[in-house]
């Protein structure tokens, strides 16, 4: 035998499985006795699947691709890997599904790497304190309910009252920050997907963006790996020490698709009709983002999951073990968005645990009073209805109150720097606004924003040089 073939003739063993039931995305699989959870399983034809569910005679499958159709009797074997997708720069500007696959229309990207979807978070030597701000360019978040690098800020309220709109802003506003963005929408109707993409390509901010998308009439298994195939890309950035951003859009639906799953699994129902690990779910996917410690790199992964309630309840199922695993949230309110005051957050309602300790100095002592005095505001409003006659004092401080209002009115897509914060901050907080009316106080502060970013000034310069140019500027002509 030549010495350049190196068959040899061997008993070669492997396991073979078959396939007893299909249907709804699920296959029953019976053989494969050392099948481990999360482990790829091939079929004959080609199509593929993950093991969800390890039984004493039968194993879960959710079914990921199928060649031409999985039937019953159908020959089954172990690929030899777990779940991976390709992670690195050439995603960026890219819409792919949960397995990598490209939605754009463009050839497939050739990944830098492979990395799991499933991985364990960062241990805590290797993370640190959170204390770099990350802006999202909405006044009231970042002045009121400021979110630092490396936060997960639960973004929660009714459909249709602005949550993706804040997330988009937030993507958009990092343009030229040096801050990578995943952004991962699970169950979205398609002309809602085809909007937010537009949007994100109309401003710029796709350049830097991954999209993942597993649409409405995606299988549910489709639905359930998307926010761990964007977590895993964005984790492959941080751990080479890049900052990055990636918003669930929504957990709500990634919840429903996980239920719908182990419902077809025959798994046992707890409240809801949800399993009973529905909360180590999302804590093992949250728990993910953080920031990493200089010794590993430095990056950190900022997480804004949102979550859809039903009548403002925040008391369901979901939206409590939300609340519990992030470290704050911010709260849309239906009434404020009927009413037209957008964005429809409720400041009350909302709260950031740490995010204060990433703010900057000049932007944290100028909105120190905002919220408190805001919040005496709304109580003094409520009790004004009455028709009780109110002192002078308390008629300034409705004054005040309503032209605060006005002032933090802000479209969606109009994302706003941190000098223009501070300028219409210390405006405010300073009394240079005192005789203003209202309905005035808008118009002022736009003015404000837009010479803000020529004042040549940063966010460190002596309060008494942002003065002198705010003074200026509310002296010039419009």
């Amino acid at each position: 035998m030549p010495e350049q073939t190196a068959y040899r003739f061997s008993l070669r063993m492997s396991e073979r499985g078959s396939v007893v039931g299909i249907g709804d995305g699920i296959a029953w699989i019976q053989g494969l006795p050392s099948a481990r959870l999360d482990e790829l399983i091939g079929f004959e034809d080609g199509s593929t699947g993950v093991v969800f569910q390890l039984g004493k005679e039968l194993l879960g499958v959710i079914l990921l691709s199928q060649a031409h159709g999985v039937n019953a009797g159908m020959s089954v074997q172990h690929i030899g890997r777990k779940l991976e997708i390709g992670v690195g720069d050439a995603l960026l500007g890219r819409v792919i599904d949960p397995l990598g696959a490209p939605l754009d229309g463009l050839p497939a990207a050739d990944p830098q790497q492979l990395h799991p979807l499933e991985a364990d978070a960062p241990p805590i030597i290797e993370r640190d304190f959170v204390k770099a701000p990350l802006y999202t360019g909405c006044k009231i978040v970042d002045t009121l309910i400021p979110i630092g690098k490396g936060q997960r800020q639960l973004i929660i309220g009714d459909d249709g009252v602005g949550k993706s709109a804040l997330a988009l802003d937030a993507i958009i506003n990092q343009q030229g920050r040096q801050v990578l963005c995943v952004m991962v929408l699970i169950g979205q109707p398609r002309a809602s997907v085809s909007g937010i993409i537009e949007a994100l390509r109309t401003t710029g901010a796709l350049a830097y963006t991954v999209v993942v998308v597993a649409e409405a009439n995606a299988l549910p298994g489709f639905r359930y790996l998307a926010p761990f195939s964007g977590c895993a890309i964005a984790e492959h950035w941080m751990r080479l020490g890049q900052d990055t951003l990636i918003v669930y859009d929504d957990l709500s639906r990634h919840a429903q698709s996980y239920r719908e799953l182990s419902l077809l699994l025959q798994r046992p129902p707890g409240r809801e009709a949800y399993p009973g690990d529905i909360f180590y779910l999302h804590s093992r996917l949250l728990e993910r983002s953080t920031v990493l410690s200089k010794t590993y790199g430095g990056g950190s992964m900022t997480a804004l999951p949102i979550i859809e309630t039903r009548q403002g309840e925040l008391s369901a199922y979901i939206p409590t073990n939300l609340i519990s695993i992030t470290d704050g949230q911010i709260y849309f309110e239906s009434k404020l968005f009927a009413a037209g005051i957008l964005p429809a957050i409720d400041i009350g309602r909302s709260v950031s645990r740490i995010g204060g300790k990433a703010q900057h100095p000049a932007i944290k002592a100028a909105s120190a009073h905002i919220r408190l005095d805001y919040l005496q505001f709304l109580e003094l409003e409520l009790f004004a209805r009455f028709g009780a006659r109110l002192e002078a004092s308390v008629e300034e401080k409705l004054r005040r109150g309503r032209q605060l209002r006005e002032i933090l009115k802000q479209d969606r897509l109009q994302p706003l720097s941190e000098l223009a914060h501070l300028a219409w901050l210390l405006a405010y907080s300073e009394g240079l606004l005192i005789d203003v009316k209202p309905e005035q106080a808008a118009g002022l502060v736009a003015r404000i924003q837009t010479r803000a970013p020529s004042f040549q000034l940063s966010l460190d310069s002596p309060k008494s040089q942002w003065l002198t140019m705010l003074q200026q500027v509310l002296a010039d002509k419009p």
